[in-house]
């Protein structure tokens, strides 16, 4: 018997997955009703965090208390979608001066454990309370003295009668179709570990600089960054004395490493006294002026306009932008020229 060739032989169907009928795609619903139900998802998160302030009271300030006066880490430990909540939450402390560090429950048995020690404190993410990974570590918290706080949204489920404080964000309606995946649950898990993070934040002396030394990448770190940490100094600090000829004020401005657009003119006890700029010098030249052995105090611009080791970058990129100049002098209480704020710099950092 002859077999069917190729182009006859059936096409194998495509299989459903287990538990699912094969089906067309389902049409998308208007344009209204799809925007309708996306606010709806949003209402339902915004109930949910609204419902969570209306239970704070003695445990949210023990567990403010716990946080603050930390002497260890601050372990944060969840399964799933509230791990990773927890995981924010770690990082938002540590951003914050807080030393915390997030613990996977699941390797924590298999040695990762290790990691706490007398003096941490334990926060412990479980909207049902019930997660097995973290109900096998409570011994093992009470046996190394660790007080546990409990984010949780039943208050008397084993997490929560084996935490020492309880943060209950209560029983809530999850914004799904299905009523099933962790949305608004995981919505107030959220807002409640930021709720302590920030009180406790509030609650310690941690100011911008702090902060900045915590981010010094991006635009939160630049916001706060100071000119002495950009500000060209020693060789490249480009000095010349008031009495210098004109030949030796462009030769230090040639030969400073970075090759700098203007020096800074000091007396002799070194303090600023006046700035000359290669547009001085191209401004000289293309009016015939030519004589190199002219004193730079008869040609300098006096009484620049110069900032502190201590101003902020983004103050003297201002100040730079308003005066159109590319170079400001660097002087220190005394009025000292103790180094020079180039527009290179400012460029390298990403400032302009």
């Amino acid at each position: 018997m002859a077999r069917p060739s190729r182009s006859a032989a059936k096409k194998p169907r495509l299989r459903a997955l287990p538990g699912r009928p094969a089906q067309a795609p389902a049409v998308l619903p208007d344009a209204e009703a799809t925007l309708a139900y996306a606010r709806s998802v949003l209402e339902a998160e915004a109930r949910a965090i609204l419902g969570v302030t209306e239970r704070l009271g003695d445990d949210f300030l023990r567990a403010v208390q716990l946080v603050r006066d930390c002497r260890g880490q601050v372990i944060v430990t969840g399964m799933g979608k509230a791990g990773h909540i927890g995981q924010k939450l770690s990082a938002t402390l540590a951003s914050t001066g807080i030393r915390s560090v997030y613990l996977h429950p699941a390797e924590a048995v298999h040695g990762d454990l290790g990691r706490v020690g007398r003096g941490d404190v334990i926060l412990a993410l479980s909207n049902s309370g019930s997660t097995e990974e973290l109900i096998r570590l409570l011994p093992s918290f009470k046996r190394m003295e660790t007080p546990v706080i409990a984010l949780t949204g039943d208050a008397k489920s084993p997490l929560g009668r084996g935490a020492d404080v309880v943060l209950d964000i209560g029983a809530i309606a999850e914004a799904c179709p299905m009523g099933l995946v962790p949305t608004a649950s995981t919505a107030a898990l959220h807002a409640i570990g930021d709720a302590l993070a920030m009180t406790v934040l509030r609650s310690r002396p941690f100011g911008t600089e702090d902060y900045a030394l915590l981010h010094p990448g991006g635009k939160l770190g630049r916001s706060v960054q100071r000119v002495f940490e950009l500000m060209r100094t020693g060789n490249a600090n480009p000095l010349v004395r008031d009495t210098s000829p004109l030949s030796a004020v462009v030769g230090v401005m040639t030969k400073t490493p970075g090759r700098p657009g203007a020096a800074c003119v000091v007396d002799k006890a070194g303090k600023l006294v006046g700035i000359f700029t290669d547009g001085d010098l191209r401004r000289r030249v293309e009016a015939g002026l030519t004589d190199f052995t002219v004193p730079v105090r008869e040609l300098m611009g006096k009484n620049p306009r110069c900032v502190t080791p201590e101003t902020l970058v983004l103050a003297a990129a201002t100040q730079m932008r308003e005066l159109r100049v590319d170079q400001l002098p660097v002087v220190d209480v005394e009025g000292r020229a103790v180094g020079l704020l180039d527009v290179q710099d400012l460029l390298a950092a990403k400032f302009v």
